[in-house]
């Protein structure tokens, strides 16, 4: 894939240090999340129809991780029609995955929270303008029990790569790597601390 392709974006960070000629904007810490510069612009469609070529593929590649919390998670009910573009997972297209414990995922109200139990998980896939196609890291928020993570507001935030390897676990190894999760989904903390899916995507039951 050209590396023009691709920036490591920094989330709360104001500046971005850009390497001359590379295409590759550089931001020191932690909290570097590699995003895609020049996402492709695709129908649903189209979107549909990559994400079918490349999903079994994909559930492959994150079950190596080994956690049973994500096993099977393309059977739980999904919210778009369609994977969509997020800005806030790398400009990836992304599918919006929960487990039946987050039965209010979709109608939660201003000061409501999802159960414990609730897991929510984010596949993606890399789409270029120039039309290359890959597999993403998978998101994943897992709700705790009541103050087993006060700093995160008992979320715990993981995030998988493609090939099954963990970047980061707020519970576990390389917790720092992924701080930055937490930080961005207080933007949303009169809803649990849990964004929802754009509304020309979501699925009508």
């Amino acid at each position: 894939m050209n590396a023009s392709s691709f920036s490591i974006i920094r989330f709360g960070a104001a500046a971005l240090a850009i390497v001359s000629g590379s295409g590759l904007a550089f931001a020191e810490g932690q909290d570097a999340h590699i995003a895609i510069e020049n996402p492709a612009e695709l129908s649903k469609k189209e979107a549909l129809e990559h994400y079918r070529s490349l999903n079994r593929r994909m559930a492959r590649g994150y079950a190596v991780a080994q956690l049973d919390l994500i096993l099977n998670y393309q059977s739980w009910p999904i919210f778009n029609d369609a994977p969509y573009i997020s800005a806030t997972h790398g400009q990836r297209y992304v599918n919006s995955y929960a487990n039946r414990m987050a039965h209010n995922y979709a109608t939660l109200q201003e000061g409501e929270e999802l159960p414990m139990g609730s897991i929510l998980a984010k596949d993606s896939m890399t789409v270029t303008d120039e039309g290359h196609v890959h597999p993403g890291a998978m998101f994943v928020m897992e709700k705790l029990a009541e103050d087993a993570s006060p700093d995160t507001a008992d979320w715990r935030y993981i995030m998988v790569l493609p090939d099954g390897s963990v970047f980061g676990d707020t519970m576990g190894d390389r917790a720092g790597a992924v701080a930055y999760c937490h930080v961005c989904h207080e933007q949303v903390a009169d809803r649990d601390y849990t964004f929802y899916v754009p509304e020309e995507y979501r699925t009508r039951d």
